[in-house]
């Protein structure tokens, strides 16, 4: 969907300001968001990209006049409301205990699936991201639709966000890295290029 968050090459927000030496949280409740969207995430009742879309689904002046961590507090309750669990509370099918957190965050979940599909692309094919307007979550960043670019690393078949974050399933997807030029997404006057990860359906041939 062209949430608030797709903000990539938008006017009128000002300049990104960069902290330096940025500290990974600036008080206690944000370590607390994290940790308490990281247990929740970890009962298996929804997944990454659910998530991703609770988040991207805020109003966008609430999104856009919030911190990062007040952003993933409030995708957290909507998620929590949404599947029951406040004010009333059932059981879940998981618990992620403090002890066990180093090591479920040091293995992760992998994302790579088998698939009966071929690739349709190969490195160095030229393809332009699909001008696409879902109505629901996607990954495919809104600057870079319908511009030209260069495959230059084929992942394999991952899981795909656009089904798997509304209860679809998996429906594995070949990933791309694709190369496009600063000049080619702004039309500006350099030699920078951006590389993004995006899935077979964003692409077609150029």
């Amino acid at each position: 969907m062209n949430g608030p968050q797709d903000m990539g090459g938008a006017t009128s927000f000002g300049p990104v300001v960069p902290e330096p030496e940025k500290p990974v949280f600036h008080s206690e409740w944000e370590a607390r968001v994290l940790a308490l969207t990281l247990a929740m995430g970890a009962t298996g009742t929804w997944n990454i990209d659910t998530s991703r879309h609770a988040r991207e689904r805020l109003p966008p002046i609430t999104y856009w006049s919030k911190s990062y961590y007040e952003i993933w507090f409030e995708g957290l309750n909507t998620l929590l409301k949404e599947h029951g669990l406040v004010p009333e509370s059932r059981p879940v099918k998981r618990v992620l205990k403090a002890e066990m957190v180093p090591a479920v965050l040091a293995r992760g979940a992998a994302s790579n699936r088998p698939s009966a599909a071929a690739a349709r692309f190969k490195i160095g094919d030229r393809v332009r991201a699909r001008n696409i307007n879902p109505r629901g979550h996607t990954r495919s960043p809104r600057y870079a639709r319908g511009r030209l670019g260069e495959i230059v690393t084929v992942h394999g078949a991952h899981v795909f966000p656009d089904s798997s974050a509304h209860g679809r399933g998996d429906d594995p997807q070949w990933l791309y890295n694709v190369r496009f030029s600063a000049r080619e997404l702004w039309g500006s006057d350099c030699n920078d290029c951006v590389h993004i990860d995006l899935w077979e359906p964003y692409l077609e041939a150029a």
